[in-house]
């Protein structure tokens, strides 16, 4: 009989697998062609069937003779393969069989367990179910616990430990002087609460799914996947449960009536390197990105290297090469090329994510949609009240023949470039001194008529321009960045009007007047300075009149940020009250019969419906014009 020495209690899976796995499957493992003697060490029936141990007896076990063996010809691991086993190692083995040779089943498809807590007598405080394994440890190798950490230090490593950032000199100081029974609680609730939790715990996840904002290729371009990272960061922060988490990752597009958010989910599955080259084959990249999930998946999730069963039968973990394309079939449905469509673009399929600026800003449109929507559905008794309240001011506006835009005749025009300004006898004004690289007009005029709904800007040529045109840049060209207006009232109460609608009789190709106000200060309106030398206007009109006090002041601002130098030349502004759907470039666009009904003093039936109709049809183009700004916005 053998005789081997015994170690203490052995556990398989800590203890034993790593052994054989390292110095035993290569040879007695998964992989049939590489399989030795028909022997199975990785599958207990199999080596008890070959008869390579037996249960409780380690001396009468081959496989105890052949690791304590000297003869080179009977020795295992084989001389060799350069793989011996250390006295411990063998110990090891020789005490699992002592004990039964029990086998478990790989960590990753074990079940869960809660452990029992170990009983620690004459230990130090316990406060939490962990305290009894570390204190049975430290009891174990002779140590004593550490004193307990300050207060300071506890802070710093709970917030590192949560956030990753250290904690402000003001939190520590909080946490050190509250002694309440929960503060510690109550500080770990408020670090969990923290935005930078989920960043935090987001970064080791965004290694093992290989997120990238760039495709990982060639010229390494630039690619939209951080909806994705924003979703997990969101995640971790709403403590989705980890069940979900994993659906939603892997098939949130399969869900019922799946939402946006679950459907950014599986952004898991797109993080792969994308090949943008131009000799690519498609197919092959597609199969690869197909690999890459199973492969991710299988590290992610089951925590097995499943890329090996690419090629063959795991030699390690049980899987076989017909299960990894088992496992492959449920990634290889998505209706994807394998080609990269333009170095700066994602690949098909995906969807467009709205940014919560963009949900914000729609909410509004949508709001004030439904209130002009509203408005307009009035019934016909409100109408025809609204109506008789309006037709004097309509009659004063267009019936009576009069000009409705009026000159506005400024107190003052100022510049922030340092240029100056003289009045024209047309009433136009023409700067002059510095042509600063961007520059700002302030005019400053008086209002009257009670209510104000747009601008008139008329740029007009002059010789002491550059060029004999329009602007003040060497070739004579402008370039306006911004219109902006407000009202000043009594008591300096200030009302800024948005100017939705923006219109000019001439626009330099590629520099339309659309890009007035449109919020890119790399564009603007330009008017062809060098060949244009004949008057331009342009209006900008709010969505609707505004009311203002007598006394009024219009305060307009012609802001130039897009080229150096790129400042208006001479020009003249006028402003306006009458409604902005009824006015355009060529003044307003008023139907006959509706100015005739106007003039009548007591309009009959005929002419009545014909005003309210007009009256109607006025506040729909409102309507309209909103809804054209909301269909900009989407597209």
């Amino acid at each position: 009989m053998f005789q081997v020495p015994l170690l203490a209690e052995v556990d398989f899976n800590r203890d034993v697998r790593p052994i054989l796995a390292d110095h035993c499957f290569t040879c007695h493992g998964p992989d049939p062609k590489s399989r030795k003697a028909k022997l199975r060490l990785d599958l207990r029936e199999s080596a008890l069937k070959k008869e390579a141990f037996i249960p409780g007896k380690p001396g009468e076990s081959e496989m105890v003779h052949r690791i304590f063996s000297d003869d080179p010809d009977d020795v295992m691991p084989p001389p060799g393969m350069k793989k011996p086993l250390t006295s411990a190692q063998k110990e090891t083995l020789s005490k699992w069989i002592a004990a039964g040779a029990e086998y478990r089943g790989h960590w990753a498809f074990e079940r869960v367990e809660r452990p029992k807590p170990p009983e620690v007598a004459n230990a130090p405080q316990i406060s939490n179910p962990i305290d009894p394994f570390i204190q049975a440890r430290l009891k174990k190798e002779g140590l004593r616990p550490s004193d307990e950490a300050s207060r300071e230090r506890l802070a710093c490593r709970l917030s590192l430990d949560l956030t990753g950032l250290p904690p402000t000199p003001a939190e520590v100081e909080a946490f050190v002087k509250d002694t309440s029974p929960n503060a510690y609680e109550k500080l770990v609730d408020r670090l969990l609460d923290s935005p930078r939790y989920g960043e935090h715990m987001a970064v080791p996840w965004l290694d093992y799914s290989r997120y990238a904002d760039s495709n990982g290729y060639q010229t390494d371009g630039s690619r939209y996947q951080w909806p994705w990272r924003d979703w997990l960061i969101d995640a971790f922060n709403r403590n989705l449960p980890y069940d979900q988490f994993t659906i939603e990752q892997l098939a949130g597009d399969l869900l019922p009536d799946a939402t946006v958010d679950q459907k950014v989910a599986t952004g898991f599955n797109r993080n792969h390197r994308i090949n943008g080259e131009g000799g690519i084959i498609a197919e092959e990249w597609r199969i690869e990105t197909v690999i890459d999930r199973v492969e991710t998946t299988g590290a992610t999730w089951l925590g097995l290297t499943l890329g090996c069963s690419r090629c063959h039968d795991h030699k390690y973990d049980p899987f076989s090469q017909k299960e990894f394309y088992e496992f492959f079939s449920f990634f290889n449905n998505v209706p994807e090329t394998g080609r990269l469509a333009g170095q700066s673009s994602n690949t098909k399929p995906f969807i467009s994510v709205d940014t919560p600026s963009y949900k914000a800003e729609l909410a509004r449109l949508e709001q004030a949609l439904k209130e002009a929507q509203a408005r307009s559905r009035k019934s016909e008794s409100e109408v025809r009240t609204e109506v008789q309240a309006w037709l004097p001011k309509f009659r004063q506006q267009f019936a009576g023949g009069q000009s409705l835009w009026h000159p506005l005749e400024p107190k003052s025009v100022k510049s922030t470039g340092g240029a100056t300004f003289e009045r024209q006898e047309d009433g136009s004004w023409l700067p002059g001194g510095p042509n600063a690289a961007h520059d700002t007009y302030f005019i400053r005029a008086p209002l009257s008529g009670g209510s104000f709904s747009g601008i008139l800007l008329e740029c007009l040529p002059d010789a002491r321009n550059p060029n004999k045109s329009l602007g003040r840049y060497r070739n004579g060209n402008f370039v306006l960045t911004r219109v902006l207006a407000e009202i000043h009232g009594p008591g300096d109460k200030r009302t800024p009007v948005e100017l939705v609608r923006r219109e000019a009789d001439y626009s330099q190709k590629g520099w339309d007047i659309s890009f007035v106000n449109n919020g890119n200060k790399g564009k603007g309106w330009a008017v062809d300075g060098p060949t244009r030398r004949k008057p331009i206007k342009a209006l900008f009109l709010a969505a609707a009149p505004v009311e203002f006090a007598e006394g009024a002041e219009l305060e307009v601002r012609l802001v130039h940020e897009t080229l150096s130098q790129h400042n208006i030349g001479r020009f003249r502004l006028s402003a306006t009250g009458a409604p902005p759907s009824s006015m355009g470039l060529g003044g307003p666009s008023v139907p006959a019969a509706v100015l005739a009904a106007a003039k009548a003093d007591t309009p009959d039936a005929q002419q009545m419906q014909v005003l309210t109709q007009y009256y109607i049809n006025a506040v729909a183009k409102a309507d309209a014009w909103l809804a054209a700004a909301r269909k900009k916005l989407e597209d």
